[in-house]
């Protein structure tokens, strides 16, 4: 049977998997390979001798161990003049005395904490608004307690984002890979953290920017201050960093650094469940996000769903009905879709440095993932499988 054969079925399944590939391949030519095609940097800062004044803040809540483990490696970055603020969020283990001791050694190390029974729903907005006041630089390059950068050169990375000029821009995106172990679960965060990187970093460099993460990112105390800081996120528990980021990201004042050099570097959830629970908390922000930015994000993955859904049908429509050119069709559709999602991913994860993934590894977690977070929005935590 020929393309010319074909009754109405046929030319509305072959319609909807036409819309969906473009769709799909549009998404991932665009905004997931940008890390690729657009560089890994803006414009710098100018000499070494010109580079700003930087405040390093890490919010810890009984991270003793991660402290004693990673706070040498923000002591010893490469950059000229820099701070670095630990605000203790209510730690009940020996958190304090870790970063005292630290202080002792080196006064660029400054302890702040959160008032004992503050009655807020957000103990980290509040411990990083506090932060905010104590930081001397106009700089704010946040990290977590858990984190450790991929060098001694990540301040300087990550500020030569900011530009200079009439290019001065006022927030900074970076990266926060996990660290590779044994298991499915880190293969299943390890694949989720490096799809999602891909994707706001991308949609930044298109001139969409809608989220950071807080295990890398950087922006002005003013631009902080000036818009409010957290005070309409305050009812959020979550979003410290995301929801900051879409509320007052631009395509003019936002940049995407994206070198090795520029990493941080953090352990992953050891089990399911606590995985679970993270990426829960995660999603649970996403209905506070701008209506553009939900309506952007929607777009992918109900076209990923048509995309494969339209494959299926188009498969057993032609094995039912004997036709075999719908069939090659819609085969070859699928695989095209498969090979340029799989190249996208994989060269993106070795220019970082990354683990690259199998094809098949792509294809499960492909359709798991998004019927994870379909889950998470649409049944309440207290109907959790956990």
């Amino acid at each position: 049977m020929s393309v010319a054969d074909f009754d109405i079925i046929d030319w509305i399944v072959l319609g909807v998997l036409a819309f969906c590939l473009v769709a799909q391949l549009y998404f991932y030519l665009r905004y997931m390979a940008a890390p690729l095609w657009k560089g890994q940097r803006s414009k710098g800062q100018g000499t070494r001798e010109e580079w700003p004044g930087v405040s390093v803040v890490l919010c810890a809540h009984n991270e003793r161990e991660n402290l004693s483990n990673y706070l040498r490696a923000l002591l010893s970055q490469d950059y000229p003049e820099y701070e670095v603020i630990v605000v203790d969020d209510g730690s009940e283990d020996d958190t304090r005395a870790i970063v005292e001791s630290y202080m002792a050694l080196d006064e660029r190390l400054h302890l702040t904490f959160v008032p004992y029974g503050a009655r807020v729903r957000s103990t980290k907005k509040l411990a990083l608004t506090l932060a905010a006041k104590a930081a001397q630089y106009d700089y704010l390059l946040l990290t977590d307690a858990d984190c450790v950068p991929e060098s001694k050169h990540w301040i300087s990375e990550m500020v030569q984002g900011f530009g200079e000029g009439q290019g001065t821009k006022d927030i900074v995106l970076g990266f926060s890979p996990y660290f590779e172990t044994k298991g499915f679960v880190n293969r299943l965060v390890r694949y989720d953290t490096l799809f999602n990187g891909l994707h706001y970093l991308g949609a930044a460099q298109c001139g969409h920017p809608y989220m950071g993460v807080g295990r890398n990112l950087a922006y002005r105390k003013s631009l902080f201050f000036e818009t409010g800081g957290f005070t309409h996120l305050m009812t959020n528990k979550a979003g410290d960093d995301d929801l900051f980021v879409n509320h007052v990201a631009t395509p003019h004042n936002t940049a995407v650094v994206l070198s090795r050099e520029s990493l941080v570097w953090s352990p992953s959830k050891k089990s399911f469940k606590e995985w679970w629970q993270q990426k829960r908390r995660h999603i649970s922000v996403s209905p506070s996000y701008r209506k553009e930015t939900k309506a952007r994000l929607a777009i992918e993955p109900v076209t990923r769903g048509f995309f494969y859904l339209s494959v299926i049908l188009a498969v057993v429509y032609a094995v039912c009905m004997w036709e075999w050119t719908l069939l090659y069709i819609a085969l070859g559709a699928f695989m095209l879709r498969w090979f340029v999602q799989t190249a996208v991913i994989n060269l993106s994860a070795r220019r970082l440095g990354l683990r690259r993934f199998s094809m098949f590894t792509i294809l499960g977690l492909d359709i798991f993932l998004p019927l994870t977070n379909l889950w998470m929005l649409i049944v309440p935590k207290k109907n959790s499988i956990w």
